[in-house]
């Protein structure tokens, strides 16, 4: 029977089966093809779709299961991007952002105005309306920069930034238009509107995180993760339509929304990107290039002339406002291009608002012809501006990303600041694999994907069991850091004292970072305290972690960070520093520090090269900062500087750090950083601070390793 509808195959391909193969094809084909001759694989899913679709070979039609996942790929498209934006930088620019915004609202729109209304001789609302479609433009090219690493990049950020500004704008113009094209427009319409969105924009961006941080609390299961992160999406979508605000808004807003609860070394964050641009995203793009139909420009010169104004708008107004934006905020040329590439592209609001312009009738000819707000020659040439305008933004964005990635990469590599890094987790229970995998994914440096080890010792006087056990536990970690695309080397090690196989395993791989990890029920007990103190602290050129974890490390929202007297001096201190700098870049949480007066100077200052969310509160004694963490909340985490007896940080008070952990934040997560008192000649970034150059140095290492 299957043979038989194959051999009487027609077009449009109606199979499923054939037609989901042959757009997997594509998605295949196109980048393993394209990348070879230097063209950006968005631009050949696009032509691909222009070539298969109705318009082109009428292979496969538009239909319902096209539309779909197409529209789930622009909502992932704008999804990735809340989701990804460093909130950190994002505050910091947000006025740079703002700027941009308005910019790259104005500058298309200007041109655009003058030449609907002038030239094309439109009537004003449809003017208006005809030139709010160039100032929005879709991140068709920011699968490209995340694939390159330079999403954290300023110009990024702010572009990323600018383009929520400038769609609402345009969309809100949109709705504006539509009302009064209607004759709906009064006190009544703008109260409703304004309501509407701003009851959307609290929803979505106060109530989302708080059922998200309950979600991943309860459920650990990856799978119901992801699905319910989809959920989010279409929801915040939805709201967003309810709201007379187009939908691509509400998944932005929605990644806002979610972004500190989904590290970005996270598996969850690996899955997510990793289906978005794997299926969804080239639907999208697939679904866009089904729409442009070559022909309509033969048959009419009008609808050439018409395209070309639009081109010269939204190509012409949105460089304008790149090269302002450069200029304003004294960005590098490249940078400057990035932003043009980046927001070059119009594509999904730009096609919904002619949509909705082309299907409003305003009256009829004496023939019984309707005269529509934007007539079949604006439809025609937004086909043409998308096409063109998605393959300036790949070629450019492409581009200047290379050249921006390299740099950076000739910065880091010119500067030589990388440490020798090596993670080793001592694993012994299995409720503690997953967090303890998570923390060493957390906290290690982007570029460190082989150097973590996760080690079992195995009494040498226990039966088999415990060898299956190892084997279980050891197993478990590397599935969950291949999830983060991590290759986590496994160990078993046979030995009469745990204390002992641990330390030998220090000495032979080298570790720079033990972390052991506690159970949620016992904390700290006696003879975990005697092993600490007289077996793992003994190695002086490791940096001791001891982790408990009540909660997920995503849904922690603020840290609290003692940092002792002196702690500055010790050998370890910038490294056990990273690791806490590592938190807070890659999980979004608050750090707020509790240190002496002169620590905080050096903090204070670091920061402004590495920028994280903090805040510096001066301790000015040790049991000040013990009443601090005794009143943390639920959502709030703990991180101790301590120091072993002799360090110069050393205070007696240290002693009933265990006791107090385990009388207050038992139901908390804490970690205490243990840094080695032993100064490393092989690794001369690893040093303590004791001046002006000391510090300075160190802020400019770290803003490195953060590029």
């Amino acid at each position: 029977m299957i043979l038989l509808n194959i051999h009487n195959l027609s077009l449009p391909i109606e199979d499923p089966v054939l037609k989901f193969l042959l757009v997997l094809i594509i998605i295949l084909a196109a980048p393993l093809l394209l990348n070879k001759i230097k063209v950006p694989h968005l631009l050949g899913l696009i032509i691909a779709g222009a070539v298969i679709g109705p318009n082109g070979f009428n292979i496969l039609s538009r239909d319902s299961s096209i539309v779909v996942t197409g529209t789930t790929g622009l909502l992932y498209i704008m999804f990735l991007a809340g989701l990804e934006i460093d909130m950190g930088d994002f505050k910091k620019n947000k006025w740079k952002s703002l700027t941009f915004g308005i910019y790259t609202f104005l500058a298309p729109f200007v041109i655009g105005f003058i030449g609907g209304y002038y030239l094309l001789n439109f009537s004003l609302l449809t003017s208006v309306l005809f030139a709010s479609l160039f100032s929005s433009h879709t991140l068709i090219a920011y699968p490209l920069l995340s694939k390159l690493g330079i999403v954290k990049n300023l110009a990024v950020n702010i572009t990323v930034g600018g383009t929520m500004i400038t769609d609402i704008l345009a969309l809100l113009v949109l709705a504006i238009i539509v009302g009064m094209s209607q004759g709906n427009v009064g006190t009544e319409f703008w109260v409703k509107l304004s309501i509407s969105f701003i009851v959307f924009s609290l929803v979505v961006l106060l109530l989302f995180p708080i059922i998200g941080r309950w979600f991943f609390k309860k459920v650990d299961d990856k799978i119901s993760q992801y699905i319910f992160v989809l959920v989010m999406i279409y929801l915040a979508a939805l709201l967003a339509e309810l709201a007379s605000v187009e939908a691509i808004i509400g998944a932005f807003f929605a990644g806002l929304a979610l972004n500190r609860l989904i590290p970005h070394t996270s598996s969850l964050m690996n899955r997510v990107e990793f289906v978005g641009n794997a299926i969804f995203i080239p639907f999208f793009l697939i679904s866009v290039g089904m729409l442009i139909d070559f022909k309509v420009f033969f048959k009419s010169w009008e609808t050439l002339g018409v395209a070309a104004i639009m081109l010269i708008a939204s190509i012409g107004g949105k460089y304008l406002a790149a090269v302002a934006t450069q200029k304003t905020f004294r960005l590098t040329k490249e940078e400057g291009k990035l932003i043009f590439g980046l927001s070059s592209a119009s594509a999904a609001a730009t096609l919904a608002s002619v949509m909705v312009g082309y299907n409003i009738i305003l009256s009829e000819t004496e023939t019984g012809e309707p005269i529509r707000l934007l007539n079949e020659h604006v439809l025609n040439g937004s086909i043409l501006l998308i096409l063109i305008s998605c393959t300036i933004s790949s070629f450019i964005s492409l581009s200047s990303g290379q050249k921006i990635a390299e740099s950076d990469n000739e910065d880091t590599v010119s500067g030589n600041n990388h440490e020798e890094e090596n993670i080793l987790l001592a694993l012994n229970y299995e409720k503690t694999v997953e967090r303890m995998v998570n923390l060493a994914i957390l906290i290690k440096d982007h570029e460190n994907t082989e150097n973590i080890f996760a080690l079992n010792v195995i009494n040498e006087d226990k039966n088999e069991s415990s060898v299956k056990n190892a084997e279980k536990l050891l197993h478990q970690a590397v599935d969950i850091a291949a999830s983060t695309d991590v290759k986590l080397q496994a160990f078993k090690r046979y030995d009469n004292d745990v204390v002992n196989g641990i330390n030998n395993v220090i000495k032979e791989q080298k570790a720079t970072d033990l972390i052991i990890g506690l159970e949620d029920e016992k904390g700290f007990s006696p003879s975990f305290v005697y092993n600490l103190y007289n077996g793992y602290l003994q190695n002086d050129d490791v940096n001791v972690m001891v982790y408990h974890a009540a909660q997920p490390l995503s849904t922690v929202k603020k840290y609290a960070v003692m940092i002792p007297e002196n702690a500055h001096r010790e050998a370890g201190f910038f490294h056990a520093l990273l690791r806490v700098w590592n938190i807070a870049r890659n999980s979004g949480a608050t750090m707020v520090f509790y240190t002496p007066e002169n620590i905080m100077e050096i903090l204070q200052r670091i920061i402004k090269k590495a920028n994280i969310e903090a805040e510096f509160i001066i301790m000015q004694t040790w049991r000040d900062g013990e009443k601090t963490a005794s009143q943390l909340q639920e959502d709030e985490a703990l991180i101790v500087f301590m120091a072993k007896r002799g360090m110069r940080s050393y205070i007696p008070q240290m002693r009933f750090i265990p006791e107090f952990l385990n009388k207050y934040l038992n139901n908390n997560n804490y970690l205490l950083i243990f840094p080695f008192s032993e100064f490393d000649k092989n690794n001369p970034e690893i040093r303590s601070v004791g001046n002006h150059g000391d510090f300075m140095e160190i802020g400019n290492i770290i803003k490195k390793i953060f590029k």
